[in-house]
């Protein structure tokens, strides 16, 4: 069964076809579209309506976007129908009072080793379009995805086949692009993890590209673009993969971003952030929205998120930081939070009156809405750490959940907090399919420095090196034409040839700045962190069943000692999840089972390669030189 958007005249270019890229150039300047004007319809795919399992409208998102009918889908239909999102319950047994079911498997369900077989295809398309917003009031050039903050979200149940198209229309900045879909490993889709330099060329400006990957996973993230900055200029949008959860919820009121926000665009605050350091924030914003100035001053402008709580109900809410350089404590006034995922990993329910989520992390939470004895408006808040972030606005980016039809404004107090950017505690993050570390094959440590290069830009290393690869030249391109073997230094590559073996990662740093660790195609186990340099003799690692996740916070002054199997063929980076440090160099890469790689036919070389010549030819033509980018 294949789902398509109810979208007039909409098509797709073939993947095999040259794909969308994008170049870093002038987008401060040259982005001038009104807000008003909307993509074609042609690209302007499905609307990113919220999931609820009691039709409730839930979680209002996007000042622009494109409009989809929805329609509950027959498990065993064949036909081609129009559907923005799933609706109801897909599965038998999947009901507010029991969420742990789903269909013939349940959360016990090992997800690394089965996935449910749907016969179901859910497609959509993208256009990343330049315009001039005003999410907090204050107008700037934005990147967007069909024309919104955040763009459309991608729908699915666990186990559905997905295909999204992706066109280039950046043409004014001359931007390339890719879009990394975070946090799923991409078993046997490699190249549709979408990063520039590693597992593809840039999309050039007019074309298009296509992403296959299959919902092997199950909860919430976001996906992005993996081309220098262009995440934080808006291209970015939700992934909620429905399935099991391990506590019992009414509605699902589907993800919820929080982001830090600049009045100038984040390439217009590079230079700054390579000379002096990262730069203070503006404001924030929380679903693509919020007030910049003071209540009660005049010239406060802009507008606050607001949502609906139905009272007695319990409500999911799916957190994720999509911030360039911010760690966020989140609390709702009054409430207890029920934590139920960490990233895509399912764990054992905890409760917590605050939150910690560090950038690219993901949280699912459940709320019930049973304070309407202390009011019926309440201050949600997301808090910058002022230890490691720097905004102007710490305690106005805030959201309003109302009880019912209430439409006051909260007089509310936060709860008190200890200012500090750590990640939550790895004793209350049991994943509920328990999975002890194997004993460890290989290690390898790597240490975090900086430094000034030749023209006095802050640089990242690992063990010395600061990543610097080519668009032009992906590491599967490289893969593909049998040139592993002359892979420059500043590809920062380890190669892990054998298959199943565990993999121990040592990450330290003296400097006293904390980083959140991102690894593409896996989980990772996190057997230990903590502060000081790390000490195997003094050092007890958890190999029980460790908290498992794809974004880690490495503490500042610190160290994490990681773990993850070689079960998934392909080349994946490993970053930080700062912006600016990414850029700045801070990453590598794994290239794991190469033989397998080819064994398997995992490359498809018509799309590699003329994706890399259409950027070539498009770079070419327009001038476009790679500089102060790390490639990634």
């Amino acid at each position: 069964m294949t789902i398509r958007p109810s979208v007039s005249g909409a098509t797709s270019t073939p993947a095999s076809s040259a794909p969308v890229s994008s170049t870093r150039g002038s987008s401060s300047t040259s982005l001038s579209v009104p807000v008003s004007v909307a993509p074609s319809s042609a690209a302007s795919g499905i609307s990113s309506s919220p999931v609820s399992s009691s039709a409730a409208s839930g979680i209002s998102s996007s000042p622009v976007s494109s409009s989809a009918a929805s329609s509950t889908l027959p498990s065993n239909s064949t036909s081609t129908i129009d559907a923005s999102e799933p609706t109801g319950s897909a599965c038998p047994g999947n009901t507010a009072d029991d969420r742990s079911q789903w269909c013939d498997f349940d959360i016990s369900t090992d997800y690394y080793a089965t996935v449910p077989d749907t016969n179901v295809t859910r497609e959509y398309w993208f256009e990343l379009v330049e315009l001039n917003m005003a999410p907090d009031g204050f107008s700037r050039p934005v990147m967007t995805v069909n024309g919104s903050i955040p763009g459309p979200t991608v729908f699915a149940d666990w186990g559905d086949e997905v295909i999204i198209h992706v066109t280039n229309n950046l043409a004014a900045s001359k931007n390339g692009s890719s879009i990394h879909w975070h946090g799923l490993h991409q078993k046997g889709t490699l190249q549709a993890d979408g990063v520039v330099s590693v597992t593809q060329c840039p999309s050039a400006p007019g074309t298009t590209y296509t992403y296959k990957w299959r919902a092997t996973q199950y909860g919430s993230s976001w996906y992005h673009s993996h081309f220098a900055l262009q995440a934080w200029e808006g291209v970015f949008g939700g992934i909620v993969i429905r399935g099991p959860t391990t506590a019992n919820y009414d509605v699902d009121l589907g993800n919820l971003f929080l982001q830090d926000w600049s009045h100038q665009t984040v390439d217009e605050l590079y230079m700054s952030a390579q000379l002096n350091g990262p730069t203070a924030m503006d404001n924030g914003l929380i679903n693509g929205t919020n007030v910049f100035g003071a209540d009660g001053d005049a010239a406060q402008t802009g507008k606050r998120f607001e949502v609906n709580f139905e009272p007695g109900k319990s409500h999911l809410l799916r957190l994720v930081n999509v911030a360039i350089d911010t760690h966020f404590k989140f609390m709702i006034d009054n409430h207890t939070m029920t934590v139920v995922a960490a990233d895509f990993v399912p764990i054992e329910p905890y409760q917590t009156d605050i939150l910690n989520i560090a950038m690219g992390q993901r949280y699912d939470v459940i709320v019930t809405a049973n304070k309407d004895a202390i009011a019926s408006d309440f201050w949600l808040r997301a808090v910058p750490q002022i230890a490691c972030s720097d905004n102007d606005s710490v305690d106005n980016i805030k959201g309003i959940v109302h009880y019912g039809t209430s439409t006051g404004t909260p007089t509310t107090i936060g709860a008190e907090y200890t200012d500090a950017c750590i990640d939550e505690v790895d004793s209350k993050l049991v994943p509920a399919l328990a999975k002890p570390a194997g004993d460890q094959f290989w290690t390898t440590k790597e240490v975090v420095t900086v430094a000034r290069n030749s023209e006095n830009y802050f640089r990242w290393f690992l063990n010395g090196t600061s990543m610097l690869i080519k668009w032009e030249n992906p590491t599967l391109m490289q893969v593909q034409n049998n040139a592993t073997g002359s892979f420059s230094q500043e590809s920062n590559m380890i190669t892990l040839p054998n298959a199943n073996e565990w993999i121990y990662l040592i990450v330290e740093t003296a400097i006293p700045v904390p980083h959140p660790l991102h690894l593409h195609g896996h989980d990772f186990s996190i057997l230990a962190s903590g502060t000081g340099r790390y000490d195997p003799t003094t050092v007890t690692l958890n190999r029980a069943n460790p908290p498992r996740r794809d974004v880690a916070i490495l503490p500042g002054s610190g160290y994490v000692v990681l773990a993850w199997q070689t079960d998934n063929p392909g080349a994946w980076l490993m970053h930080c999840h700062i912006g600016w440090h990414t850029l700045e160099g801070f990453a590598l890469q794994f290239l794991e089972r190469e033989d397998d790689i080819k064994a398997q036919g995992l490359i498809d070389q018509t799309l590699l390669g003329d994706t890399c010549d259409a950027w070539s030819t498009y770079a070419a033509t327009e001038g476009i030189v790679q500089i102060d980018d790390s490639g990634i």
